[in-house]
């Protein structure tokens, strides 16, 4: 009478095992939008961070450990203000960035700005040359208004830029519904 019971247990013991194991592995979606709330302590208030992550089609010479991402920080309407506010836009990329020296239009002094060379390409369209300004770290870029909101209406975005040693970085999103960061961001106001 022992065995059998003891039989009886191991093998429910197996079964709850095998029925874990094969359970579906659930993971978060690459194609969306997370939302994070983040603090401006410097200047005393909250905003929201919509961060995608992309895939590296060319990774960089350094081995990075995260995937690419856009990070969209904005200040969401609430009932006092109707219309959300579009703070900034960036390219985390998470090597370091190949840096060039622009001349400015009108020289004032020996002044250079630094800029990130890439090209960008909306979904099937057309690879448009872009210099956009390096982050402080040198590993991200800050992404234009205008240019947010060319890569909102797109199904897909393709980057390409150089790291610090020369080699190219292809970059590739597959941009969600847009309608979320739109409405939190106010991207089109004027």
């Amino acid at each position: 009478m022992k065995s059998t019971a003891l039989l009886l247990l191991m093998s429910l013991a197996w079964t709850c095992i095998a029925s874990a194991q094969s359970a579906p592995h659930t993971t978060a979606p690459l194609h969306v939008w997370h939302q994070s709330q983040k603090n401006d302590t410097a200047r005393s208030f909250t905003y929201t961070q919509f961060t995608l992550t992309g895939k590296f089609l060319s990774a960089p010479h350094d081995p990075v450990a995260d995937r690419p991402a856009l990070a969209l920080d904005c200040i969401p309407g609430s009932e006092a203000r109707s219309k959300g506010k579009f703070l900034a836009a960036n390219l985390l990329v998470g090597t370091t960035l190949k840096i060039i020296f622009v001349e400015p239009e009108e020289i004032r002094g020996t002044s250079y700005f630094p800029k990130v060379a890439l090209g960008y390409r909306a979904d099937d369209g057309k690879e448009e040359q872009r210099q956009w300004n390096p982050g402080t770290d040198k590993t991200s870029v800050s992404i234009p208004k205008e240019s947010v909101k060319q890569l909102l209406r797109a199904r897909s975005v393709a980057i390409t830029l150089d790291d610090d040693h020369g080699s190219q970085v292809a970059i590739q999103f597959d941009l969600p519904d847009p309608a979320v960061v739109e409405q939190a961001c106010n991207v089109d106001e004027h």
